[in-house]
């Protein structure tokens, strides 16, 4: 065996193989335990959506029933694009950046949309800049994202970030525990938060079936699925081994992540 640097070992053929054989017994045991863990998705209960949802598209205003598109289930990212804003948040770019033809989830009976809190013309003036083609959808002026807390503002709608409240925040911050998001501030108000829901309609009735957020969404950026698969991994500081790859700072809010049509590549 040999090495190059910090860089795996070079061995033979044979002995490749044989790890190789190693790391598919854990392969397949994560197979097995996302099976599991995505049949338990499937189980989850489910909310009936009452209120009457307005949203702002290319043929004018809908409700969250005409976002299906006819079919039977929906996706939906949620874009962090404050009405304030230019431009749509550097991460959730990444992130629609990677969705490409939506034909193998439509024959599945299933639509995918991205709803922004930003104005439609903003919306569509950005989508066309960027070269997407996926459906995209403004919450403007509606309880929408408050209620999905997707933007946060406890004047609005009772604060949940990730599934905490308010309350469980601050008691984490107390106790001393690692909190990346919090505790709640006043200043916080208004903030935009990205994450991604599922949607079942039933006849003309539709059911809130999941939402999930932080790190939840993080497969549906910058590569990830892909750059998991490679020696130099996603060039982050975190990973393992230390000191394998220089961090590029491109990471979900990194400082040199940039929206998709800034890079020079």
């Amino acid at each position: 065996m040999t090495k190059i640097g910090n860089l795996p070992e070079v061995v033979s053929p044979e002995e490749w193989f044989a790890a190789r054989r190693e790391l598919l017994a854990k392969e397949k045991e994560l197979t097995r335990a996302r099976d599991r863990l995505n049949a338990d998705r499937r189980r989850l209960p489910m909310v009936r959506i009452d209120k009457k949802y307005v949203f702002e598209g290319p043929e004018g205003t809908v409700g969250l029933l005409e976002l299906f598109a006819g079919r039977q289930q929906l996706v939906m990212h949620h874009f962090m694009f404050d009405p304030d804003w230019d431009t749509g948040c550097t991460s959730c770019s990444s992130a629609a950046d990677g969705i490409g033809k939506l034909r193998q989830l439509q024959v599945r009976n299933t639509t995918l949309v991205a709803v922004s809190r930003a104005p439609y013309a903003k919306l569509a003036a950005y989508r066309e800049r960027m070269g997407w083609s996926f459906p995209w959808y403004s919450s403007y002026g509606s309880d929408f994202n408050y209620d999905f807390h997707t933007t946060l503002d406890d004047r609005i709608a009772p604060v949940v970030l990730q599934f905490r409240t308010e309350a469980e925040m601050a008691e984490i911050a107390e106790s001393g525990a690692p909190l990346s998001d919090g505790p709640w501030t006043e200043d916080w108000r208004g903030m935009e938060m990205p994450g991604i829901s599922a949607f079942l309609r039933v006849d003309d009735e539709v059911f809130h079936t999941y939402s999930t957020y932080g790190r939840g969404i993080e497969e549906f950026h910058n590569g990830y699925r892909y750059l998991d698969l490679t020696v130099l991994g996603r060039q982050e500081e975190w990973e393992e081994p230390a000191g394998r790859a220089e961090p590029l700072g491109l990471q979900v809010g990194g400082p040199n992540m940039r929206v998709p049509d800034e890079y020079d590549v």
